[in-house]
């Protein structure tokens, strides 16, 4: 299995922002347009970008879904699209038109039966987003915490199809801490399936773990790293 890094745009008021941990009310905005950041990636030598609709993370419905779309026409890049994906519809407007992979989250407790119906049709087109506080799945726009573990739903998933997850611990999201690579690891070795980190990375040490963790690690989301400075995407690519 290859590792990919994906440089991570989230989207809030058609603008690049960051937020702390989840939380709305901390947020930092890194740039007006994400075309722009996209070909900036693109042009350092991403394969694909990671695209977060964090408006419709919030309203469940999409909302950024024009500026996904134009990276997608306009750059020879490969785009996953997470945020306000809670419909049929919703999963076929993207994948229709150039998309290569949509995020399914919130809907994996809240509606998993949609869930299910998306995996059967679409197989590895759908990654499934867990996003976890304390090993449990947290849920809208992580504003809310579940009783059900992470890995208890990553198996269950893997069973209907699930080929690729995305793993976050909300915890270590835009705080550089690094990564919890053994809650990562777990839910590889426990699936069976592909796990792509996300959250906390801060250095070009935190990938190198990661790729040497186990070969169900896929790769890695790196947002503020990137943002920050902390390292440039070429340089993360030669790692």
């Amino acid at each position: 299995m290859s590792f990919n890094i994906y440089p991570a745009i989230d989207m809030r008021g058609g603008k690049c922002v960051r937020l702390l941990q989840g939380d709305y009310n901390q947020e930092t905005v890194y740039g007006d347009s994400p075309f722009d950041m996209a070909k900036a990636f693109y042009e350092q030598g991403a394969e694909w970008i990671h695209m977060v609709d964090l408006d419709g993370a919030k309203e469940g419905k999409r909302v950024n879904d024009t500026e996904v779309l134009r990276v997608a026409k306009e750059l020879p890049v490969k785009v996953q699209i997470g945020g306000g994906i809670r419909t049929e519809e919703d999963a076929e407007f993207y994948l229709k038109q150039g998309v290569d992979r949509i995020i399914l989250g919130s809907s994996a407790i809240s509606n998993p039966d949609f869930v299910k119906k998306m995996l059967a049709k679409y197989g590895e087109k759908i990654a499934v987003g867990i996003d976890a506080r304390d090993g449990y799945v947290a849920v809208e726009g992580w504003l809310k915490t579940s009783k059900v573990k992470a890995v208890d739903l990553g198996k269950e998933l893997a069973e209907h199809g699930a080929e690729v997850f995305i793993f976050t611990d909300i915890s270590k999201d835009g705080m550089l801490s690094g990564p919890n690579t053994n809650a990562i690891a777990e839910l590889g070795r426990e699936t069976g399936k592909e796990v792509i980190a996300s959250g906390g990375i801060s250095s070009l040490d935190d990938l190198e773990e990661l790729k040497a963790r186990g070969s169900n690690i896929g790769g890695a989301i790196v947002g503020k790293a990137l943002y920050t400075k902390k390292f440039t995407l070429t340089e993360a690519l030669e790692v």
